[in-house]
């Protein structure tokens, strides 16, 4: 068992390494975080969107900026917006689950605010649906995804594909990343 949890290791630590050796990856991660330090310094909104594990990650990230991510400063306005499990049941019902998040970004997004959606195949209707009703409101749209982009690829203002196909470790980055933010957003907001 411990060499197969050395080749999962060695795996998760490869896509990170090729994260690291992507010069353009690098600039959009530095330029998704510039977004976010002026949406947040001109008291815009950060949401956030996924499914499945996408949306626990999802709902972790904006923990970390609402809550605190290394030190204590005030809280940043970010919302991952399905944690309301009775408009996510009623708006699937009602319309479709398709719609869940596009509804809420129309309720919810203005102009200047940004919209993160994760998807590791970057083709899940209800994100691609999210990203179009972003842009139709003014939102930015920051995407992460796994290493071809999907449909998102098309559509978002700022992509970051994870140079894997494996859902896990596509995850496991999308993580790393969004701590890189958080930790860069809150270093440059809120110096010590």
């Amino acid at each position: 068992m411990n060499k197969r949890i050395i080749e999962i290791l060695k795996d998760s630590v490869a896509v990170k390494a090729a994260v690291m050796a992507d010069e353009h990856l690098l600039n959009v991660i530095g330029q998704a975080t510039d977004q976010m330090v002026e949406a947040f310094r001109n008291k815009q909104k950060v949401l956030f969107c996924g499914n499945g594990g996408s949306a626990a990650d999802a709902q972790h990230l904006a923990a970390e900026f609402s809550g605190r991510f290394y030190y204590d400063r005030p809280p940043l306005d970010a919302e991952a917006l399905h944690v309301n499990t009775s408009y996510l049941t009623a708006v699937g019902n009602d319309y479709s689950f398709d719609e869940i998040y596009a509804r809420l970004v129309k309720a919810k997004g203005n102009k200047g605010d940004i919209l993160v959606a994760l998807s590791t195949s970057g083709n899940s209707p209800n994100i691609i649906k999210a990203i179009e009703a972003a842009k139709a409101n003014g939102l930015v749209s920051i995407g992460l995804t796994g290493e071809t982009g999907g449909a998102m690829a098309e559509i978002c203002d700022l992509i970051i594909k994870v140079p894997s196909k494996d859902t896990p470790r596509i995850q496991e980055s999308h993580i790393t990343i969004g701590h890189i933010i958080c930790e860069l957003v809150e270093a440059t907001i809120f110096p010590r």
